[in-house]
């Protein structure tokens, strides 16, 4: 690709004087402090959570569903390993289905998403086709609305790139379902093209390194084409791109309750376009509660091999979990990053496939004393929580603590890890604006209650 590189981005470097936001601040936090005893006084769901921890029920789906225990004679719940279903289809399945027919199962899975069934081998050829004819970005997209405005979060940058997508778009107020899925399809195949090309912007920019914004070939799977795409020899092993996949898959959907898949519905919900939709969506993946997690976890296991001589200790590496646990070590908010789940208990499924992917290819680069290390978090972090904090049920590890050592393992810079997310699940945010738009009909407007005290305006000159 041929583009004009803007040769002297103009990136902010002066320091922001915080010193002038701090009375302020202490403003805010005086008149915006609500007492704790007021939300059970008011029976208010905090976080739209019951008070077992369950989530509020405010809508019905079809795309996703999450099951991580069953009610027994007496009515009580008892955990079970936790179970991913894609369209009533357990995640076990069809992952075990692909690996058996030895491909790639990642645009199968957007596909089932989307339209709520496995399609036919012309029907996927078809849809493979579409999103092949779909991953160049428009004409001038790329110096325009990336290389001229380079950002150091590539989330941010994603999420800039998608409203931007409303300007170039010949239709992009129409929410019919037929001009909702073409939007849909596009940013599906466009996601990673854009993910890779804001990557290499700021890998030039803020990092300066050399800049490489190669095509995307139509002939490869998605994740090998985002692979081809953010590596300057385009090289990676079939062992990688089968990982990837694999990755892409597990992170596609989780059922409409969680953060991003729900922003989804409630912007959806007010009848706005399809970029407005999915660059909220975008925006929630972000944080680090939700898609930013795998970050955390890097960090909090690079503190643990600093710190902790022997990884192999039992005592030790638990030792210094309890560290973090008491808010003494890592980043001081007390908590075991990558261990634990708003709905697993006794296992996420994804996690053990991606700990089976992730032995297989800490084999492949010589990392198994790392993935040991993972391995030891995993059995010692739940020992440890539950000694120190009452817990109602048994917590194990999430996808989380793995998908950021495979992402490792596979040379990706920390920075794509969140945006990686994105990229898989772009396909199960689209899918529940569909269905919003077909079984929605009202704008979502959950109850807040005022309980400020009232008060009366004062003159300025006797304030």
């Amino acid at each position: 690709m041929i583009i004009n590189v803007p040769n002297n981005f103009p990136i902010v470097q002066s320091n922001v004087n915080m010193d002038r936001y701090k009375d302020w601040a202490a403003l805010v936090e005086k008149n915006n402090h609500i007492h704790f005893d007021l939300y059970t006084k008011y029976d208010t769901k905090r976080g739209l959570r019951n008070i077992d921890g369950t989530g509020v029920l405010v809508g019905l789906t079809e795309i996703g569903d999450v099951h991580a225990y069953i009610i027994n004679d007496q009515g009580e719940r008892v955990p079970i390993d936790g179970q991913l279903f894609y369209r009533g289809i357990e995640i076990n399945e069809l992952v075990k289905g692909f690996q058996k027919e030895n491909r790639h199962g990642f645009e199968e899975i957007c596909y089932l998403l989307l339209f709520g069934e496995l399609p036919t081998l012309q029907e996927l050829k078809r849809f493979k086709e579409i999103l092949a004819e779909n991953r160049l970005l428009p004409n001038g997209f790329t110096e325009d609305m990336i290389l001229k405005a380079p950002s150091q979060n590539i989330m941010n940058k994603l999420a800039r790139s998608v409203l931007a997508s409303y300007s170039y778009d010949p239709n992009p107020d129409e929410n019919s379902l037929e001009n909702v899925l073409r939007q849909s399809i596009e940013l599906i195949a466009r996601f990673p093209t854009m993910v890779a090309y804001g990557y290499q912007a700021k890998a030039h920019y803020y990092g300066n390194k050399s800049l490489y914004i190669h095509n995307p070939r139509k002939d490869l799977s998605l994740s090998e084409n985002f692979l081809y795409m953010i590596r300057p020899d385009n090289h990676y092993s079939k062992l990688e791109a089968e990982t990837l996949d694999l990755s892409l898959m597990l992170h596609a959907e989780h059922g409409g309750g969680n953060n991003s898949a729900f922003t989804t519905h409630v912007v959806s919900s007010a009848d706005t376009d399809t970029y407005s939709a999915i660059a909220a969506a975008v925006g929630s993946l972000k944080g680090f509660k939700h898609g930013g997690a795998n970050i955390k976890v890097m960090g909090m296991i690079n503190e643990i091999k600093a710190n902790v001589k022997d990884w192999e200790d039992e005592g030790e590496v638990a030792a210094y979990l309890k560290k973090i646990l008491d808010k003494k070590a890592f980043d001081r908010k007390g908590l075991i990053y990558g261990i634990g789940h708003a709905v697993y208990s006794l296992s996420d499924p994804r996690a053990r496939l991606l700990k089976e992917k992730a032995a297989e290819l800490s084999r492949e680069k010589e990392m198994q004393k790392e993935f040991k290390l993972y391995e030891m978090v995993e059995k010692m972090a739940p020992r440890v929580i539950t000694a120190e904090r009452k817990m109602y049920r048994p917590i194990a590890a999430n996808v989380d603590l793995y998908s950021g050592f495979v992402y490792k393992m596979l040379g990706i810079p920390t920075a794509l890890y969140t945006p990686i997310f994105a990229i898989a699940r772009i396909s199960g945010w689209a899918a529940h604006r569909l269905e919003e738009i077909v079984s929605g009909g009202r704008i979502i407007r959950p109850a807040y209650k005022n309980v400020a005290t009232k008060s009366h305006y004062v003159p300025l000159s006797k304030r």
